[in-house]
């Protein structure tokens, strides 16, 4: 079996403190490693359609959800500040992606939905995601990428019942 980085972390721990259970490591250690990695991989994709990560989720927020949104709904389902929505929103308006439809009932409101444009680019941008993921998993075979996901998902669970992600 080949090691990695964490591998030789573990075992400098396990001799100098061989009194600790450092096995948290092996997880967290490499979660920590391995997430800069694939945020570039998934950025070279998204930049590749001249977009950021934070744009593609509000576009891919918007085609999911299939129904203009108001910009409350996608800021809360990002996690982003009011403010940080407002200024992505009006970058994706001005480049044709979105439109702004004013509410009939309140001319304070309005929802976001994408344009002919937006939608086209999503699309497209999509496909190349799920693509590029697949590269991503691929030292995975299918059964343990499963696996993963469904250790994950209970992982996550707990973590959303617990915290304030």
């Amino acid at each position: 079996m080949k090691h990695d980085h964490i591998d030789r972390i573990l075992q400098q721990w396990q001799q100098q403190r061989p009194d600790l259970d450092c096995s948290p490591m092996a997880v967290l250690g490499r979660l920590s490693r391995i997430q800069p990695s694939v945020q570039k991989q998934l950025n070279t994709v998204f930049s590749s359609f001249d977009l950021s990560t934070i744009e593609f989720d509000i576009l891919a927020t918007l085609r999911r959800s299939g129904k203009p949104l108001t910009p409350t709904e996608l800021y809360q389902t990002l996690m982003l500040s009011s403010g940080a929505m407002s200024t992505r929103l009006e970058k994706l308006v001005k480049r044709g992606l979105l439109e702004r439809l004013a509410n009939a009932e309140d001319r304070r409101s309005c929802t976001i939905e994408l344009t002919s444009k937006g939608l086209k680019l999503i699309d497209k941008a999509l496909e190349a995601h799920i693509a590029n993921e697949k590269i991503i998993l691929k030292p995975l075979d299918q059964n343990e990428q499963i696996q993963l996901a469904s250790l994950l998902r209970r992982w996550l669970i707990h973590c959303e019942r617990n915290s304030d992600l």
